[in-house]
């Protein structure tokens, strides 16, 4: 396999915790963080240092912010680039009404396109004085999607002629636009195809509804000379789905139990008290989706009362049905 394999930047599941999870598989190339808010990580805020934590796998970092001022998105890009990792992610692709509602997310893709370019030149040009200053040269990479409901192949590509002719070196598309949703029967990976052929001289990645070998397989057949492929949620039900991919897991068994135990120390390690409760209901309403009764246990995770409960209740589960501890990946 010659494709890079990247785990997606996910509200409430691409924090250190879970990136442990996927690393005891071996891990993949690259980690997005869950997207850092620009003003939010400017003004100091009491969580943004969670955000901002690098484990366990400091040198895979990308770092992925949001925002809808362009000095704050540029301001933030330089504090971020003073930590470990390989660059900085400028999301235009996220379409939750709560982000793109704001003018963040994919709304970049739809303002004008002269006020995008003020943003993502102002982004790469702290990236560039980090650099002058002796922080390591960082890379700069937008996810993005194909646009608002007017797209346009014209539309499209002009865009994204100006994302690179601003020094954007690397793009991650999901191929659907801002108000398609995953009931479409398969994303656009033409585009990405498309993308990839139009400048070689990048990588060009694909993102959306990759879960497993098969869905890996058809994606990169309509798309193959993308430089790699992103994953997400099919990461939190099947967090050894990089190494599975890659050919390196053999016929051991994994304890599941434990797993999900790790999973919830790490919680209880790496992120404030505050976050518990959205981590775990998060992480456990895929990673239930294993298990022979997979409603009833993701009732019983996302109803756990305290971090505590949450371990009692794995246990009790596997106790139930011991025959789904040990599974073979």
């Amino acid at each position: 396999m010659n494709k890079k394999l990247l785990l997606a930047p996910m509200a409430t599941l691409s924090h250190e915790a879970f990136r442990r999870s996927v690393e005891r598989f071996g891990g993949c190339d690259e980690y997005f963080n869950e997207m850092i808010n620009a003003g939010s990580l400017l003004h100091q805020g009491p969580f943004e240092k969670f955000y901002m934590m690098s484990g366990p796998a400091p040198e895979k970092m990308v770092w992925q912010i949001t925002g809808t001022r362009a000095d704050y998105m540029a301001q933030a890009a330089d504090t971020l680039a003073q930590l470990p990792g390989l660059g900085i992610d400028i999301n235009m692709g996220c379409s939750a009404p709560q982000i793109a509602n704001t003018g963040a997310g994919v709304s970049w893709m739809t303002k004008p396109i002269a006020e995008t370019q003020t943003m993502v030149h102002a982004v790469k040009s702290a990236l560039e004085n980090a650099a002058k200053n002796g922080v390591p040269s960082r890379r700069l990479s937008v996810k993005l999607r194909l646009g608002g409901e007017n797209f346009t192949d014209k539309g499209f590509f002009e865009f994204t002629d100006m994302l690179v002719s601003e020094g954007v070196s690397m793009l991650t598309l999901h191929p659907r636009t801002q108000k398609e949703k995953m009931a479409r029967r398969h994303p656009r990976y033409q585009y990405v195809e498309q993308l990839a052929l139009r400048y070689p001289h990048i990588p060009v990645n694909l993102n959306g509804d990759v879960k497993d070998k098969a869905s890996y397989d058809f994606a990169v057949s309509q798309a193959p000379h993308a430089s790699g492929v992103m994953i997400a949620r099919a990461a939190a039900s099947s967090p050894w789905i990089f190494a599975s991919l890659s050919g390196l897991l053999g016929d051991e068994e994994t304890d599941m139990q434990q797993l999900a135990l790790d999973f919830i120390d790490d919680v209880e390690k790496y992120q404030p008290p505050e976050f518990w409760p959205t981590r775990l209901q998060r992480f456990f309403c895929y990673y239930c989706l294993n298990f022979s009764f997979a409603s009833y246990f993701k009732t019983q995770m996302i109803n756990a009362k305290n971090i505590e409960d949450s371990r009692n209740r794995v246990r009790e589960y596997f106790e139930k049905v011991p025959q789904d501890r040990y599974k073979k990946l």
